[in-house]
């Protein structure tokens, strides 16, 4: 029997959202408004969709949120940071329901060995826990059950002058926090940092037993093996940017491996207008599928942006093409 803690979560989304607005004007705190409106039109389900990927995941759907930073300082400097970032997003099939989403919640402590986090964050597996994804269409690779995005548990990040090394040991349950003998343990290293060498290349490593989840909802009730073996690299060449990432291992208890190429061309002034293509091969057991995508953006505003993205996935047949405006302000 799986016990579950997503009703707690969403009680600390609202209790963090109430605690912290008041207080947003103040120097050592961060608070800004998200909302994103998101429709499309899916040729699998031959109707319009309201959701990016799958309409029981987190990202992306209409919704409005906060993302806030409290940061805590003493006589020798800031040693600490807590970070809430939540939002309430809307179903949009049959009748619409709203559903809070919890997405950061940890707090973190500034040591001189490495920084140590405690609550909702990245596990240290793969490019997602190197780059932050959950504004945009482009789908990586935790959507398609490749790790997760977030998880509840703690970890430690160590920034160095020739790269970085991270740690975690995760519930494996993603979004909500579910004890069922579930657990993930992951590290990952990498080699440049990209603001100054325009390349990083990491290697990682994952092992545990997780459950089958997809957003909130939990499509196995029983926890399965996880092992995953992994490296990724991110270059920046003058307006050109690429993203490479290999995993390759066990999930849900069979062989698996994926491949994701995402490559990138930003015009314009400032690189306002971007254009981009997403290749991924994803196989477990003996399935084996493939998804293409492409995707624009264009920065309107220092405050919004409007997306497109056409994604066809193999597995299904489908051809979706969906359009995103999210804006994100500084309040």
């Amino acid at each position: 029997m799986v016990r579950s803690c997503s009703r707690y979560s969403r009680i600390l989304w609202l209790l963090a959202a109430a605690a912290l607005a008041p207080q947003a004007r103040a120097a050592d705190r961060l608070l800004y408004l998200e909302a994103q409106a998101l429709g499309g039109y899916s040729s699998d389900r031959d109707k319009a969709v309201f959701y990016s990927n799958d309409r029981q995941e987190v990202m992306q759907k209409p919704s409005v949120g906060f993302d806030a930073v409290q940061k805590f300082s003493g006589d020798r400097g800031d040693f600490g940071s807590l970070a809430v970032q939540g939002r309430l997003a809307l179903n949009v099939d049959g009748p619409g329901t709203a559903e809070p989403q919890l997405y950061n919640a940890y707090f973190k402590l500034k040591t001189r060995p490495a920084d140590l986090w405690l609550g909702h964050n990245r596990p240290a597996l793969g490019l997602s826990a190197a780059l932050d994804s959950h504004g945009l269409l482009l789908p990586p690779l935790p959507m398609d059950g490749f790790g997760f995005d977030r998880d509840w548990g703690l970890g430690a990040d160590r920034d160095c002058s020739w790269g970085d090394v991270k740690g975690s040991l995760t519930s494996g349950s993603g979004m909500s926090l579910h004890f069922n003998g579930n657990w993930l343990a992951a590290g990952r290293a990498s080699r440049g940092v990209l603001s100054q060498d325009n390349y990083s290349a990491g290697l990682s490593v994952a092992h545990g037993k997780t459950l089958d989840a997809m957003g909130y909802h939990l499509m196995r009730d029983e926890p399965m093996s996880f092992t995953m073996g992994g490296a990724d690299i991110t270059g920046l060449w003058n307006n050109w940017e690429g993203r490479f990432e290999v995993l390759g291992g066990q999930r849900l208890g069979e062989p698996a491996y994926a491949l994701l190429w995402r490559a990138g061309l930003n015009l314009g002034d400032e690189g306002r207008l971007k254009l981009e293509a997403q290749p991924v091969l994803l196989r477990t057991g003996s399935d084996t599928h493939h998804k293409l995508a492409g995707a624009v953006s264009y920065l309107v505003t220092s405050d919004l942006t409007c997306r497109g993205m056409y994604q066809y996935d193999r597995a299904t047949d489908d051809h979706r093409v969906l359009a995103q405006m999210y804006y994100y302000l500084k309040l």
